[in-house]
């Protein structure tokens, strides 16, 4: 069973930045493919970045070019380098482990097998 906890969550300025970390328990981590994803208040989770077991990244177009997503393996760590951060990017953000072997969207929230509980960004304007 892989557990996952984020740290890194806070409160800032609309144009700054913040890291996000996420450590994983278990010795499978460089296996999964692994994501953030986000919840505003009074919406639904959404995608925002992933890094493949590949180390290939994609983002959702609001955030590309703002925020960087990278893993080290060997502190079974994921990272989002959140930048020129806008209170839209206001909300709780999850860190996520894909289905091993996972190959569709990554946007399908029912492919993650294993969810962190949230850390709460506050994004002033």
């Amino acid at each position: 069973q892989v557990q996952l906890v984020e740290s890194g969550g806070g409160f800032v300025q609309a144009g700054g930045p913040l890291r996000l970390s996420c450590t994983a328990s278990g010795r499978t981590f460089s296996s999964y493919d692994m994501g953030w994803f986000r919840q505003a208040p009074g919406k639904e989770r959404e995608f925002v970045a992933v890094i493949s077991r590949s180390d290939s990244t994609y983002y959702v177009a609001s955030v590309k070019g703002r925020f960087t997503i990278s893993r080290d393996n060997a502190k079974n760590t994921v990272y989002l380098q959140m930048n020129t951060l806008k209170p839209e990017d206001t909300g709780v953000y999850y860190c996520a482990a894909y289905r091993l072997f996972y190959s569709g969207s990554y946007y399908d929230s029912s492919a993650v097998d294993h969810w962190g509980k949230g850390t709460l960004v506050t994004v002033s304007s």
